[in-house]
């Protein structure tokens, strides 16, 4: 059965986004290192999980960056836009994005079928609000958890209330200050 995988960035203080979705506390400088753990986590997958918010920015990101053959994402934008997506949405019919499906109705049972389907393991980036939801059916697999050095005390968080018990597998500091922590749910 294939895996999913959550590649989250989040403050020390456990929000992935401030109070209006910003992102200005993020460590952009990433060194070598990091960039190689991120190419390893994505390499291993061959499908990209999105919700509907997020979907638009991130697509039209790395496309643009495809724009520039000189940029130094210029390779991993090409995973990001060639690699299939499937964005759950209730209020889209179909997808005005290259390489992207749209998937209608239950999340958990649409993920569950997603899992079943041959291949590499899967990923996902985000928003926050589909994220959550994955959390809370369980589907999460494993945690790879960006933790940034910046507390930005008040935001969005992925993690509903109540006690979620998570497995540290491994932690891992970066010269650039993020330190990545590697999670697996208790209950798997």
């Amino acid at each position: 059965m294939r895996k999913l995988k959550l590649q989250v960035q989040m403050s020390v203080d456990g929000f992935v986004g401030g109070p209006n979705g910003e992102l200005d506390w993020m460590t952009w400088d990433h060194d070598d290192k990091l960039i190689g753990y991120i190419n390893e986590l994505t390499d291993s997958s061959d499908t990209i999980l999105l919700g509907r918010k997020m979907t638009d920015g991130f697509v039209n990101y790395w496309t643009r960056v495809l724009d520039n053959p000189d940029s130094p994402e210029y390779t991993f934008a090409k995973k990001m836009v060639d690699m299939p997506k499937v964005v759950f949405s209730r209020t889209l019919e179909e997808s005005q994005w290259a390489n992207t499906v749209i998937a209608k109705g239950d999340i958990a049972e649409g993920v569950r079928a997603l899992k079943e389907q041959d291949g590499k393991d899967m990923v996902v980036y985000g928003g926050a609000g589909f994220v959550t939801s994955l959390i809370d059916h369980d589907l999460i697999d494993e945690y790879h958890i960006f933790v940034n050095p910046a507390a930005i005390g008040e935001g969005l968080t992925i993690f509903s209330p109540g006690a979620k018990k998570l497995n540290l597998i491994a932690s891992t500091p970066y010269e650039c200050g993020v330190v990545v922590n590697k999670y697996q749910p208790s209950n798997k």
